[in-house]
């Protein structure tokens, strides 16, 4: 019987063999976290590609354990901001404010 991979290890396969489209999949992911503020995804995307990077190797680059780091982007976990830019910066990337865009003001 053939086994099935998971969307995750789909999506892990593909970052791996197309580096160059994580810039746009991260700007993506944390657009749709800025809309939606749907921690639980964000945690997903960013656990797929500390994966596709190397969740030991991205462990000790940020002084973490690789237990401690997989249980910061777990289903449940809730990693500090300082956890967040810490993985972030592990793969290449920094956190930056960006302006949103603004709706009409109301009539006075």
């Amino acid at each position: 019987m053939r086994k099935l991979r998971t969307l995750d290890e789909v999506t892990e396969g593909y970052f791996r063999d197309h580096p160059e489209e994580i810039d746009d999949y991260l700007m993506e992911i944390f657009q749709d976290f800025a809309e939606d503020n749907d921690t639980g995804v964000l945690l997903a995307s960013l656990r797929v590609l500390a994966r596709v990077r190397g969740v030991g190797d991205m462990a000790a680059q940020i002084g973490m354990t690789r237990q401690g780091l997989q249980k910061a982007l777990s289903d449940d976990g809730n990693p500090r901001l300082s956890n967040v830019t810490s993985i972030v910066k592990a793969m290449g990337y920094c956190l930056l404010p960006q302006k949103l865009p603004q709706s009409q003001p109301a009539p006075h």
